[in-house]
């Protein structure tokens, strides 16, 4: 959405992809590794045809470094804003961010378990030099615990009202938690073992990123700038590179894949008649690989994929993201970058693919407190705007959600609006149960639940740990968590950004009924055999 001049046409395929940095500790401490962070403004470029774009990044990188841990053992990160007191993107402040500063950042490790005061919530903001603090601000150096299953998870910025801004801005990158088991499996690993950070932008012809001031269709009464119901970009970048191409070998590699875009979802794909084995989703490894042709990815969603270019030597191939039959033939979307079998062999490949992977057992055994729906509603502002909430509230409103510390809940959420959202749940991992349909018209028409067929288990690609799942239109989506190991608040929302920023997040609290943090749970994934 959002009216835009036409860009340069753009090459594919002439950029390298760049590999993510890892960053280095500034020091070790008694409690772990220290780093520091730095958010700041700088100039970055983005294709070898287009002069370079004005980011904000993480250490001056978009994305920002690779932060690498082992399970169990915690590390320490000071995250701190350098930022301008202006934001270059339209920020509208119609909603929440006319009580706040305009350029305010928090940063949110997606997908960890992470005490309160760590987690990055939307109201504990902080501004340049935190000379100026959000309701919920505590701490400026953030502890991570690393406890939970070896996985990739990603940091990004979460401030209130303004998180779609800051991630298209820059503000994301990538966090993998190692282990011992994950290492005995024998996986492709170092070079072999690449993060793809997939997202979407648009350009103005002098390389500056562009982000509409106002829907296309916005009314004489609207703010401008005013925030759009949503926004996808009409180029790829992968890494911080538009189209770029990698050569590999011929032989296995391990791609961690994040979609880190706003609004866009992905249908991927490989050319030349090639798979993808999956052996991992938000949380870590399945049970078994997954051979499969497409693979699904709404926004902030993981997969962890095993490619194996062994009989592709000299060749190249596309990782095509299939846009459907209605696709516009001028929509370059379709493909996301290159691969070229070109390098030639370093030495004998030995990693595998292991027939089992992990195992864990599934929350059903668990005894269940609370089975709650949380309706996703579509509504209207004063404005006309679209305004999508959760169960019928506002972010303000009170909390009606309070889990206790150590329970199992399953949720159920009830899309009645005619989209796909997709919906994270902050402290926890969890696993999908079920989709059942439901009869959308006359749900809408009289509020009765009339389902249409029966419950559907969880596809393929989502059999394991998730953090954020599919809530396709029509239907009852139900997701099982323990709520552990810690007590306090959190938020769980769309992650579709320009959603999440108005209003389709809602705050919950795990409440301690004994009184301690909860950091005496053991992690609620695993049992001694897990792993």
């Amino acid at each position: 959405m959002g009216s835009k001049p036409a860009s340069t046409k753009l090459t594919k395929f002439v950029d390298p992809l760049p590999i993510l940095k890892t960053l280095k500790p500034k020091r070790m401490t008694k409690d772990g590794p220290y780093y520091e962070v730095i958010m700041e403004e700088f100039e970055q470029k983005l294709h070898r045809d287009l002069p370079p774009t004005k980011v904000w990044g993480y250490n001056r990188q978009v994305p920002g470094p690779l932060i690498e841990a082992n399970k169990g053992e915690p590390i320490q990160v000071k995250w701190m804003n350098n930022l301008p007191t202006k934001h270059f993107l339209p920020v509208d402040t119609s909603f929440h961010a006319h009580e706040m500063p305009e350029v305010r950042t928090v940063t949110h490790l997606h997908g960890s378990e992470t005490p309160q005061p760590s987690d990055g919530y939307p109201e504990a903001w902080f501004t340049k030099d935190f000379e100026e603090v959000g309701p919920f601000f505590e701490r400026e150096v953030y502890e991570y615990p690393n406890h939970q299953r070896a996985t990739m998870l990603w940091y990004h910025d979460h401030a209130m009202g303004l998180t779609r801004l800051n991630n298209y801005a820059g503000l994301a990158g990538a966090y993998i938690i190692r282990d011992k088991w994950e290492e005995s499996l024998n996986l492709p690993k170092k070079e072999y073992e690449i993060p793809l950070i997939i997202q979407d932008r648009s350009f103005n012809p002098d390389g500056s990123l562009f982000y509409p001031q106002q829907p296309d269709d916005a009314a004489d009464n609207l703010p401008n700038p005013s925030i759009v119901p949503a926004f996808t970009g009409d180029t790829l970048l992968v890494n911080g590179k538009v189209w770029p191409y990698l050569e590999v070998e011929p032989r296995k590699y391990r791609f961690r894949i994040l979609n880190a875009s706003n609004t866009r979802s992905y249908q991927l794909q490989l050319g030349a008649g090639l798979s993808f084995y999956q052996i991992g989703t938000d949380g870590g490894l399945m049970r078994r690989p997954v051979k499969l042709e497409t693979i699904p990815m709404q926004p902030a969603e993981r997969i962890d994929v095993i490619i194996d270019f062994s009989n592709m030597k000299g060749k190249e191939l596309i990782l095509m993201n299939n846009l459907g039959e209605n696709a516009s033939p001028e929509d370059e979307t379709n493909e996301v970058m290159k691969f070229k079998v070109t390098r030639p062999l370093s030495g004998e490949d030995r990693s595998v693919i292991p027939k089992i992977l992990s195992d864990f057992r599934s929350l059903k055994h668990n005894k269940i407190t609370s089975n709650r729906i949380v309706k996703l509603v579509g509504s209207a502002d004063e404005f006309g705007r679209p305004l999508l909430l959760l169960n019928n509230k506002k972010w303000h409103d009170p909390i009606e959600i309070t889990p206790e510390l150590g329970s199992t809940e399953i949720w159920s959420f009830m899309n009645t609006t005619n989209f796909t959202h997709p919906m994270h749940i902050h402290l926890i991992q969890f696993q999908i149960l079920e989709r059942q349909p439901f009869d959308l018209e006359r749900y809408n028409e009289d509020g009765q639940i009339i389902f249409t067929g029966p419950p559907k288990p969880p596809e393929p690609h989502e059999r394991g740990w998730k953090d954020t799942v599919a809530a396709p239109a029509g239907q009852m989506t139900r997701v099982i968590g323990k709520y552990a190991p810690y007590a306090g608040h959190y938020v769980y929302h769309c992650h579709i950004l320009e959603h999440e920023d108005y209003d389709m997040m809602r705050p919950f609290r795990v409440v301690d009924r004994h009184g301690g943090t909860g950091s005496s749970f053991t992690n609620r994934n695993h049992h001694p055999q897990d792993h």
